[in-house]
């Protein structure tokens, strides 16, 4: 399952979310204000920033609304 660390009022994130959204992608949110997300987006990414996505599964972790946005594009291409 894709997880998305995100904040409601970043921009960046709300961009990804319309898409994944608009295109039926299912993921999980993970509000980065929480202390146990952003030590995992810690944990995993390194940074403290917003958009991150992660898939455990396939060893997936991006940041960048654009560079989320284009592997998405390719990922779930209909």
């Amino acid at each position: 399952m894709l997880e998305l660390f995100e904040l409601e009022t970043c921009p960046y994130c709300r961009k990804v979310m319309d898409f994944m959204d608009a295109n039926h992608i299912e993921y999980e949110k993970r509000d980065a204000n929480n202390k146990k997300n952003f030590e995992t987006l810690m944990k995993i990414g390194g940074h403290d920033q917003v958009p991150f996505l992660y898939d455990e599964e396939k060893n997936l972790a991006l940041y960048d609304s654009d560079a989320i946005i284009t592997f998405l594009k390719d990922a779930f291409k209909k």
